[in-house]
């Protein structure tokens, strides 16, 4: 089970927050400017819009975080094959 207080920090993490667990995930160029919480997958994972600086402009991605409850750990995949 995923308590009230755990989800209510899966859903409001921060750019910052969503960078590093990007590039604990192995993304090296990940540099998250700002994120929204879009909801939960059917597959159960945290999704975020996650906005990022581009040569001229900004791009955007979506950032999913699985959480592991046995471990209380998240990992996180982006959707965006330039960040790997």
């Amino acid at each position: 089970m995923i308590t009230a207080e755990t989800l209510k920090v899966l859903t409001t993490y921060s750019p910052q927050y969503l960078t590093k667990a990007a590039q604990n995930a192995g993304y090296k160029g990940a540099n998250f400017t700002s994120c929204k919480f879009l909801g939960i997958t059917n597959g159960g994972q945290f999704c975020y819009l996650a906005v990022f600086q581009v040569e001229g402009g900004t791009d955007s991605t979506k950032v999913f975080l699985s959480y592991d409850h046995t471990e209380d750990r998240v990992i996180a995949d982006v959707q965006l094959t330039e960040l790997s």
